[in-house]
C-alpha cells in the first residue's frame, strides 16, 4: 500500500508531469460541468415554466431526452458517435472540438446536469408562494425585474437541498470519464491496478478520495442551507 501511494500519489492527486490528472481532473470536470449546466439551466428553467408552449415544449423535450437516457450512452454519442459523421469532420471548428476527449466529456456532463438542474429550478419556481409574487408586482416589479430580483434568487435558495443531490450525483458520474480516456481518479486507479495488481488498494484509495470529496460537499451545502434557508424555519 505504501509503495502504491509513493508511486502513484502525484498522478492520483494532481499531475503526471504532462497534464492534470486524478483528483485535480475530477474536481475540475465536476466544477466546470456544474457551472456550465447551471448557467444553461437558469434561462431554461424560466422557459420550462412559461405559459407559452413554443418556449416550454422544446425545453421539456430537452430535459426528457437527457433525463431519460443513460449518461454513459450520452457520453459515447458525443465522444464517438458525433465525430463519426462526415459533416462534423468536414467542419474545422467542429472537427477540432469533437476530436478532443475532454471537450466531448465536458459537453455530455454539462448538458446532462443542465437537464436535471432545469427541472429542479422549475419545480422551485412553481412552488413559490403567489403572495410573494403579487407583493413584488404591487411594488412595481414586473417582467425581467421580477425574475432577477425575486423569483430566481428565491428559487435558487429553495432548491439548495435538491441541488446538493445533483452536485454529488455529478461528482460520482465523473467516474464515466475514463471511458473517454480522461485521466480522472478512476482512470489513474485503473492504471495503478493494471501495473501492480493491487486491486483492493488501488480502488480502495480511489473510493476514499471520492468519499472525502462527498463529505466536504455535504458539509458545504449544510452550511449554505443554514445560512440561506433559515427564513423558512423562522416562518414555521
Amino acid at each position: 500500500m505504501i509503495e502504491l501511494i509513493q508511486e502513484y500519489w502525484r498522478p492520483l492527486i494532481y499531475s503526471d508531469g504532462r497534464q492534470i490528472t486524478g483528483l485535480a481532473m475530477t474536481l475540475w470536470l465536476t466544477s466546470a460541468s456544474l457551472c456550465l449546466g447551471l448557467l444553461l439551466a437558469l434561462p431554461l428553467s424560466i422557459a420550462r415554466t412559461s405559459a407559452r408552449r413554443w418556449l416550454r415544449w422544446p425545453v421539456q423535450g430537452f430535459t426528457y431526452v437527457f433525463r431519460g437516457t443513460p449518461l454513459y450512452i450520452q457520453l459515447l454519442i458525443f465522444y464517438t458517435g458525433i465525430y463519426s459523421l462526415a459533416a462534423v469532420r468536414e467542419q474545422p471548428v467542429l472537427d477540432a472540438f469533437f476530436r478532443e476527449a475532454l471537450n466531448c466529456t465536458l459537453l455530455a456532463f454539462a448538458l446532462n446536469t443542465a437537464a436535471y438542474t432545469t427541472e429542479i429550478l422549475a419545480g422551485a419556481i412553481r412552488a413559490m408562494p403567489r403572495g410573494e409574487i403579487e407583493a413584488a408586482r404591487s411594488l412595481g416589479f414586473d417582467g425581467w425585474k421580477l425574475y432577477v430580483h425575486l423569483i430566481m434568487p428565491s428559487a435558487l435558495r429553495r432548491s439548495l437541498p435538491y441541488y446538493s443531490n445533483e452536485v454529488i450525483f455529478m461528482l460520482h458520474s465523473t467516474t464515466l470519464a475514463f471511458t473517454a480516456t480522461v485521466p480522472d481518479i478512476l482512470k489513474v486507479a485503473r492504471d495503478a491496478n493494471a501495473a501492480t495488481f493491487l486491486t483492493f488498494q488501488s480502488f480502495g484509495l480511489a473510493a476514499v478520495l471520492y468519499l472525502c470529496i462527498t463529505f466536504a460537499l455535504v458539509g458545504l451545502f449544510r452550511l449554505a442551507e443554514r445560512r440561506w434557508l433559515s427564513f423558512l424555519d423562522a416562518g414555521r
